[in-house]
């Protein structure tokens, strides 16, 4: 009997186990790229982030801040205190 051993290289394979995986996957690539652009420009990194919070705060109902605690909750607090000021509401589909 003869048995044939097979290299598989999987690293190019993304697949989700389910929707919590993909939504963290998103989650790690978004927060890349906003890296990359604090990079080039930090204050436009910084708008890009605070738009980010006071649109999560819309989703979820104003509670947003209460999933946050410490030095989060406050730079949540200062984005959310500015009212979304210069911040396009959202666009129905």
């Amino acid at each position: 009997m003869t048995t044939i051993d097979l290299f598989v290289d999987d690293s190019d394979i993304d697949v989700a186990i389910d929707d919590r995986d993909e939504g963290e996957r998103r989650a790690l690539e978004l927060a890349q790229r906003i890296r990359m652009v604090a990079a080039y420009d930090p204050g436009h990194a910084q708008r890009l982030v605070d738009e980010l919070i006071v649109q999560l705060d819309r989703a979820l109902g104003g509670t947003f801040r209460e999933y946050l605690d410490g030095a989060t909750r406050q730079i949540a607090d200062r984005a959310l205190s500015a009212g979304g000021a210069g911040i396009s509401p959202p666009r129905n589909s």
